[in-house]
């Protein structure tokens, strides 16, 4: 079975699109993007017309290269005292010059106004699931979109042995907290991780986001897995227009053979995470008109 990542969107997007017309205000989404990296250029204009789609106003803050963390914080401050712009977003990664500074100035953000979900607030509060509060929690958007794809599949978390390839601070560490919050029995696998093979072979449900291209093969899983392929790695390939092809962390061709359910890529987790950044800025516009 193909998990299909892009129809649930549009069905994600359908429903936000008609919470936001009974909403007393539009919403706005401010992207601080800095320039100079093609992927993220793509990347923001996929979230822009994603925020035109549903009713949502989005402003681009382009900025130089060569501006400094002293002045992404001047913008970020404006944006948080701007009672117009419901969410703001950093676009992320940061050119090298800037990326020793991406914690403090994702901390900088209000955390009401984080549609990223990566402030401590919100990190705090995936660590400590039964902490009663009414302030404003917000899921990062890419574990979000793989829980929220399981759940529409109808595919039972509790219980699962599920194997986790990245821990990184955006996607696996806390999407491996979402999991035992969902009480899965969670394994996380990483760059020093030894016998990954066999620990892959474990798993009801994978996850990879390692960031390494085709990394996990056939011969590595056990029958009937779900296998959800955060990944999004460029491959060498005369055979296409721009020669080079999309490829996940999972061997996509073969491993479906294998797979009771698979995402593609493109097609797969993609999407979600756009949708969950869709609701996260409803859920953020939401709790300020409160």
């Amino acid at each position: 079975m193909l998990l299909d990542g892009k129809a649930c969107s549009k069905v994600i997007e359908h429903d936000i699109k008609a919470e936001l017309q009974l909403l007393s205000v539009q919403p706005k989404l401010g992207i601080i993007l800095i320039l100079g990296n093609t992927d993220s250029d793509t990347y923001v204009q996929l979230k822009k017309k994603a925020c035109s789609r549903v009713g949502i106003l989005c402003d681009i803050h382009k900025l130089s290269k060569e501006v400094s963390a002293a002045e992404i914080e001047a913008l970020i401050d404006t944006l948080n005292d701007d009672v117009t712009v419901h969410g703001i977003l950093l676009q992320l990664p940061l050119p090298c010059t800037l990326s020793e500074h991406t914690t403090q100035l994702l901390h900088r953000i209000d955390p009401n106004k984080d549609v990223d979900g990566l402030h401590p607030h919100h990190f705090h509060r995936l660590s400590q699931p039964r902490c009663k509060s009414d302030d404003l929690f917000i899921a990062p958007c890419t574990p979000a979109g793989c829980l929220q794809l399981l759940d529409r599949y109808k595919i039972d978390i509790a219980g699962k042995d599920i194997v986790v390839i990245g821990r990184s601070s955006l996607v696996g560490l806390p999407l491996s907290l979402m999991l035992l919050q969902r009480h899965a029995t969670v394994t996380i696998c990483h760059s020093k991780t030894r016998n990954l093979q066999a620990k892959v072979r474990q798993a009801d449900i994978l996850i990879a986001a390692a960031g390494c291209p085709e990394l996990v093969q056939k011969d590595w899983l056990k029958e009937d897995v779900v296998i959800l392929d955060i990944g999004i790695n460029y491959i060498e390939d005369t055979t296409c227009t721009k020669g080079y092809r999309m490829a996940g962390d999972v061997h996509f061709n073969d491993c479906k053979s294998v797979a009771v359910a698979i995402t593609p890529v493109p097609g797969g987790i993609g999407p979600m995470t756009v949708a969950m950044l869709l609701k996260n800025i409803l859920i953020c516009a939401k709790y300020a008109l409160r």
